[in-house]
């Protein structure tokens, strides 16, 4: 994934179970509130997303994303962001509001 801000990342996979690291580099520099987007037309069904944050996403029956809220609280945002940069796909992303 390009964050607007820096260099790509890729997510690393942690070698013992295919799963991405428990901690994320610091997402895009958003200082503002944050709203989140799910595009399903892109969605792999990796699911990292709910893996990082299960309060803002879902799966449906078809293994694509369901963004549960958009609005991201000040609580929330470590892992809005963290799921934005473990999704494979680009699915999610993370912008500021207005």
């Amino acid at each position: 994934m390009v964050s607007p801000d820096g260099p790509e990342y890729a997510p690393a996979s942690d070698t013992e179970n295919g799963s991405p690291p428990e901690t994320a580099p610091p997402g895009p520099d958003l200082p503002g509130p944050l709203r989140l987007h799910a595009d399903t037309g892109v969605c792999a069904g990796a699911g990292q997303c709910v893996r990082a944050a299960p309060d803002l996403f879902d799966q449906g029956d078809d293994g694509l994303v369901v963004l549960l809220r958009a609005d991201v609280s000040e609580q929330e945002r470590e892992r809005a962001l963290t799921a934005a940069d473990w999704c494979p796909s680009g699915a999610v992303s993370v912008h500021e509001t207005s």
